[in-house]
């Protein structure tokens, strides 16, 4: 058997994804995540049946791992701790408890798990979509941006820790204890280098961290992959080693920091997780959004009704309307967690591949539909602001 035959369609997708999205109109323009998605449709199972999801399977779970590496490098703690980013929590909390009632009325579920994974699926916010929006509407530092930036990094966080609580093997109590265990040790792994000094080790990494050597980009992918299997020997999903894993290196990042960003960028997305995305639109069960194309838009409804609606009434105080609408819609908008999300749900048994498949079908909506009304919606930028540098920890994922 020709191992590499079905990697070649894998990586031709790769490589149109983003000529195609550069050839459309900028206020028009798919993100490349969505043909990514499409393309992985076309050569998977579905249609031509060029390559499957097992073909790459590797591949792809490493493009999951560095893609939530680099949702976690984004984020900053410290916004987590300001007024808005207590809000954002509180409006989180209210969309998971609305989403498992949702769950549990409508779709009828009795199992903990898929009312759990349902739940879930419903409010996850997609930053990494998002923010490049914003930044090149000007609107990435003004009050508007700050409140998306961080209400799109509790959509993040938030699910990734609800997954780990909730769609384990383990009693909730148990994967508690141990999520707190798994917490204190990155805590003590991001304090690290702070208090061991290695004589001579930092000049050793930074010597060889270019050229051939590339010291600092191989210890990035030594604690990422050690994060992953840490966490996976804990019983939780790989998402959470992976998301752990970028906020630890946000703190103790070697070396020429602004060199290591670009080179994971160039690791990440250009080999890693195109191939995740490919691997889950090859994996889609098409066939089940076709006989019911109803179901993806009425999940789109349910998705702006369960994200959207707590984040349009608890910031009723710190913005004007049209800002938190414009908010709410951003922070519905979903789609690389939820991909995650649903192929782990389905794995697990917490989802039928039906539902997981009219979910991300809701998700592709989403980033179609959410932020072009919201941009839409949008006035002139804050006198001002609007030519603010981005804040550090924003880093473009998709």
């Amino acid at each position: 058997m020709n191992v590499y035959a079905p990697l070649v369609p894998v990586f031709v997708v790769a490589l149109l994804a983003p000529l195609l999205a550069g050839l459309m109109p900028a206020r028009s323009r798919l993100p490349q995540v969505v043909l990514l998605l499409l393309g992985g449709i076309v050569i998977g199972p579905s249609l031509l049946d060029l390559a499957g999801p097992d073909d790459v399977t590797l591949l792809a779970d490493l493009g999951m791992g560095f893609l939530f590496l680099l949702a976690g490098y984004e984020l900053e703690p410290s916004v987590l701790r300001e007024r808005e980013g207590r809000r954002a929590g509180a409006a989180w909390l209210t969309s998971l408890l609305l989403g498992a009632l949702v769950v549990l009325v409508v779709v009828e579920h009795d199992s903990v798990h898929a009312i759990a994974a349902g739940a879930i699926a419903l409010t996850t916010t997609a930053l990494g979509v998002v923010l490049p929006i914003l930044r090149d509407a000007g609107r990435l530092g003004t009050r508007l941006g700050r409140t998306v930036l961080v209400n799109g990094a509790v959509g993040e966080l938030g699910p990734i820790v609800a997954m780990a609580l909730l769609l384990g093997t383990r009693e909730t109590g148990a994967a508690a204890f141990l999520l707190v265990l798994f917490g204190v040790a990155a805590v003590g792994l991001s304090a690290l280098p702070g208090r061991v000094h290695l004589r001579g080790g930092s000049r050793l990494l930074e010597a060889s961290e270019h050229g051939t050597g590339q010291s600092t980009l191989r210890l990035t992918v030594l604690l990422l992959v050690a994060l992953l299997a840490t966490a996976a020997a804990m019983g939780f999903d790989a998402v959470l080693g992976a998301f752990v894993g970028g906020m630890v290196l946000r703190r103790w990042a070697p070396g020429d920091v602004r060199r290591l960003e670009e080179k994971l960028d160039v690791v990440a997305w250009g080999l890693f997780v195109p191939v995740f995305f490919v691997s889950s639109g090859m994996g889609l069960d098409v066939a089940s959004i076709v006989a019911a194309p109803a179901l993806p838009v009425l999940l789109l409804v349910l998705m702006l009704v369960v994200r959207g609606g707590p984040v349009l009434l608890l910031f009723r105080r710190g913005l004007p309307g049209r800002e938190r609408v414009q908010t709410a819609l951003y922070s519905a908008t979903a789609l690389p967690l939820l991909v995650a999300l649903t192929e782990i749900a389905v794995a697990d048994g917490a989802m039928t591949s039906s539902t997981g498949a009219a979910l991300v079908g809701a998700g592709v909506l989403s980033v179609i539909v959410l932020p072009m009304v919201a941009s839409r919606l949008g006035g002139a930028p804050e006198a001002g602001r609007a030519d603010e540098s981005p804040p550090d920890e924003v880093v473009e994922t998709v």
